[in-house]
């Protein structure tokens, strides 16, 4: 009959030799009598799982546990009360499962007025509990808890990539180390945009278009475009509605079908840039440059700009038959060679407007100011009956 010795996971202290009859089942039944736990796990002195009595030898060591990982053993750690009083003895905690050794002066000497000095400098005060290594128990987060404990060793807050500077916060707060907490309000500031509006740079949009299915509706409404470089991009269909697309670079950029209501375009540059069927009511594109732009489309879908505020565009060379432009301010804007027919621009302020060498067949120019516009070189004659109120 073989027997073992049997020692709860991660200890060499109170062990128990115990006969190994019958199956594994049994033998978890003597070591939750023997031990006073609720065991469900054997491992051996190198932590591998047993799983069947047969494997086991006579005279082994064997570790028991209720359920979590092996625990490699170590001697156990020096009670407290055998403490000589001296602030550099050795101590070891166990926060959250997770073992660190350090010393008592660590804890003590950086904040005195701390919870943690509190616990370790007045040895039975706080009545700390030991897990059965003799390692003191706290029950806080380790991989926020050593931030902490870095801090009081040297004086510097380190933190490991991807750990949240929020928990390690919390954290100081509960232990009250406060100097700790001033170095981590400032890092959580100073780690932060300086703005939640800041502009999305080119990188960051086309890593979203690319995670994005392409039949998925992609809405970017509101969002801060300010100066980016978007050109050549395949925009078809995305919501840019009250989006900030000031000073933007989106030559030859696709953006048929685009929803650009109300979006501010002031200052961008659009030369080249697909905008059939393209929504833009209300839209503020003052000083923008759309030559050679396309809002035509041989589907019928006609782009509007209603009420739009182009002063100052330059839309030579564009094509845009059958576009809507009523009541859109079109002031010291320029047209010239564009194709309009069909157009709609009643309403429309086109005041200093040079319109010369544009085809405005069939465009309706009903109500719109056309003081000081250029109209030389038409393609087609303008008749009365366009632009009578």
């Amino acid at each position: 009959m073989k027997r073992v010795t049997l020692f709860v996971n991660g200890s060499t202290q109170h062990g128990k030799v115990v006969p190994v009859n019958g199956s594994l089942s049994d033998l978890l039944s003597i070591a939750s009598t023997k031990l006073g736990i609720d065991a469900t796990n054997v491992y051996n002195e190198r932590g591998g799982q047993i799983d069947d009595v047969s494997l086991i030898r006579d005279d082994d060591v064997l570790y028991v546990c209720e359920g979590e990982p092996f625990i490699d053993p170590v001697p156990e750690a020096v009670p407290l009360e055998q403490l000589t009083g001296s602030h550099t003895d050795w101590l070891t905690l166990n926060v959250g499962g997770r073992y660190f050794t350090t010393t008592r002066s660590t804890l003590v000497s950086k904040e005195p007025d701390s919870m943690l000095s509190h616990m370790f400098s007045d040895r039975d005060a706080w009545g700390n509990k030991k897990d059965l290594r003799g390692a003191f128990l706290i029950d806080r987060s380790p991989e926020y808890f050593e931030p902490i404990l870095n801090y009081l060793r040297h004086g510097q807050l380190i933190v490991n990539d991807g750990v949240n500077l929020l928990g390690v916060l919390e954290e100081a707060k509960f232990f009250g180390i406060d100097s700790l907490i001033e170095h981590l309000e400032l890092a959580i500031k100073n780690s932060q945009p300086p703005d939640d509006h800041s502009p999305i740079s080119r990188k960051e949009f086309v890593r979203f278009l690319l995670a994005t299915p392409t039949k998925s509706e992609l809405r970017c409404q509101g969002l801060n475009f300010s100066g980016a470089d978007l050109s050549r991009l395949d925009l078809r269909y995305i919501n840019f509605k009250m989006a900030n697309l000031s000073r933007c670079n989106l030559t030859h950029a696709n953006l048929c079908g685009a929803s650009l209501e109300r979006a501010d375009l002031s200052g961008s540059a659009l030369d080249g840039a697909n905008l059939m069927g393209v929504k833009m009511l209300c839209s503020n594109a003052e000083g923008a440059s759309l030559k050679g732009c396309n809002f035509e489309d041989p589907s019928g879908l006609k782009a509007n700009l209603e009420g739009a505020n182009l002063k100052g565009v330059d839309m030579e060379g564009s094509q845009m038959t059958g576009i809507n432009l009523r009541v859109a301010t079109l002031k010291n804007a320029k047209l010239k060679n564009c194709n309009l027919r069909g157009a709609t621009l009643a309403g429309t302020d086109l005041e200093n407007c040079d319109l010369s060498g544009c085809d405005l067949q069939e465009a309706n120019l009903r109500g719109s100011n056309v003081k000081g516009a250029i109209f030389e070189e038409m393609l087609t004659p303008l008749h009365m009956s366009q632009s009578v109120r």
